[in-house]
């Protein structure tokens, strides 16, 4: 599962990968070779190394493509996938904001939470102006949702 705005980013990264990286693997590899005896040419490896990662990388998200599953986002009141909420925790009076995403596109640090965490759990299917409760090891978070976008 992933928004319309994931899909464009995996796009995005795969056009950047397919272009600009293998043009940077190519141009090592190149000036590797330039060095003499490839047997013993630790940079020459290391660079053939980096561009079997990168083909590696390019394929796997390739593959996700392919089986990509966009889902709209509903814009509703109701917290759920794509959602945009703002949250007041109840104890430290804390402001937050998070976008649910899917699992591979969670950022906690940029607002993107995954819709599989245990926050994103409790706030699924809730309204504004509802409390979720989380379990956390050593206490529950009370999280106010403050709005749902």
């Amino acid at each position: 599962m992933m928004t319309a705005e994931g899909l464009e980013a995996l796009r995005a990264e795969v056009d950047e990968l397919e272009s600009a990286g293998r043009q940077r693997i190519a141009a090592q590899i190149k000036t590797a070779r330039e060095w003499g005896d490839l047997k013993e040419n630790g940079e020459y490896h290391a660079a053939k190394e980096a561009q079997a990662h990168l083909e590696t990388r390019i394929a796997r998200l390739r593959q996700r493509l392919l089986t990509a599953e966009v889902v709209e986002v509903s814009g509703g009141d109701v917290v759920e996938f794509g959602s945009t909420v703002e949250l007041a925790d109840e104890q430290t009076g804390k402001t937050m904001r998070y976008t649910l995403v899917s699992q591979r596109d969670a950022v906690p640090a940029e607002g993107r939470l995954s819709i599989e965490s245990p926050v994103a759990l409790a706030l699924r299917g809730r309204r504004a102006g509802e409390v979720a409760v989380v379990e956390t090891p050593t206490a529950q978070r009370r999280l106010r949702i403050v709005s749902v976008s």
